[in-house]
């Protein structure tokens, strides 16, 4: 293979994104530039290398050897260039900051955050998943997310950092006439034979889904099929209301009318919350909302995992501490 001294940001950039999506309608969508000119910045790629990266059939994107031996060479040096373009810009940008949902914990990483360094823009957005999140900040529309990176594809957690935040007790939300809605806190074993919602369907959240079919697993309880998305609580309301399928959620999710949200207990299960950034960057935002979560979470205890809590096994971005109730009936 010729050496190749002299490749052209942007033709990684292409490579990189179509590697990832194994798609080329969905990489030239990532990077706003049409297909045709993706296709054509691969060719070129091809050329330069002197190998052949994909495989490209009528149904299927794969990469070849070579490809997947380039790699992790595109994203190291995609990496390097992002960090140069940052530590010399002359003005900071605002930093995009992904909350997810209105009122979760992330909201008070934010404002303390925004307290430590009033000189900065940290704007907020509201994503749906940490998944479709994770896509935004690698195609640059996005900084910062908050999310289980442990839930991540290994392909995007590779190009990300991040730093773990909360354990964040989880939680059901019943319609307000569920026989359940009378309990403080719910049992888990009280929901044997109940189809939960979490989020089954939508590809900008299978991480949670992830995390639901693990917890569940052994239980009987029960994934409820995919259902439209529903943005706003109005929408919200008229899904329950339809449906009636219990929701998955955490306990500091917003109050939703006609409902009521009670805590999971016996055992009481986490979903590890992290911070999530793309590897490389550098901004006085990002080290604020670093310091306004060890803050927080030292002075509250957000990283104390209750006695006989679960978490799912093997989860990457949690460091190991003492045994826990894992994944599985037992509990």
């Amino acid at each position: 293979m010729p050496t190749p001294y002299d490749i052209e940001p942007r033709l990684l950039r292409a490579f990189t994104a179509v590697a990832e999506e194994l798609h080329f309608t969905r990489a030239a969508g990532r990077l706003f530039v049409a297909q045709q000119a993706l296709s054509r910045d691969v060719r070129r790629l091809e050329r330069e290398v002197g190998a052949q990266l994909f495989v490209r059939t009528t149904r299927q994107v794969a990469l070849t050897p070579d490809g997947e031996r380039l790699l992790p060479y595109a994203r190291r040096v995609l990496d390097a260039h992002d960090a140069l373009r940052d530590a010399f810009r002359p003005e900071l940008r605002p930093l995009l900051v992904d909350l997810n949902t209105p009122g979760l914990v992330q909201d008070r990483v934010l404002r303390r955050a925004r307290e430590l360094v009033p000189e900065q823009e940290l704007m907020a957005r509201f994503e749906s998943g940490l998944t479709g999140a994770a896509r935004e900040i690698l195609a640059g529309r996005l900084d910062v997310s908050f999310g289980r990176y442990g839930g991540l594809a290994p392909a995007l957690r590779a190009r990300l950092d991040a730093l773990l935040v909360r354990y964040e007790p989880m939680a059901v939300i019943l319609p307000e006439d569920h026989p359940l809605a009378g309990l403080p806190e719910v049992p888990l074993g009280r929901l044997a034979g109940e189809r939960l919602y979490a989020g089954a369907g939508n590809d900008r959240t299978p991480e949670w889904t992830d995390l639901a079919v693990r917890l569940f697993a052994g239980r009987g309880i029960h994934l409820s099929p995919p259902a439209p998305l529903a943005v706003g609580k109005e929408e919200f309301q008229r899904i329950m209301a339809k449906h009636r399928h219990p929701v998955l959620a955490v306990v500091g999710f917003p109050p939703m009318p006609g409902c009521v949200l009670r805590p999971l207990v016996d055992p009481v299960p986490l979903s590890p919350v992290s911070l999530v950034w793309r590897r490389g960057l550098r901004h006085p935002g990002l080290d604020a909302l670093r310091a306004a979560a060890a803050e927080l979470g030292g002075r509250e205890g957000w990283l104390d995992r209750p006695p006989g809590s679960w978490l799912p096994d093997d989860e990457p971005g949690v460091p190991p501490s003492v045994p826990l109730t894992r994944s599985g009936a037992s509990g």
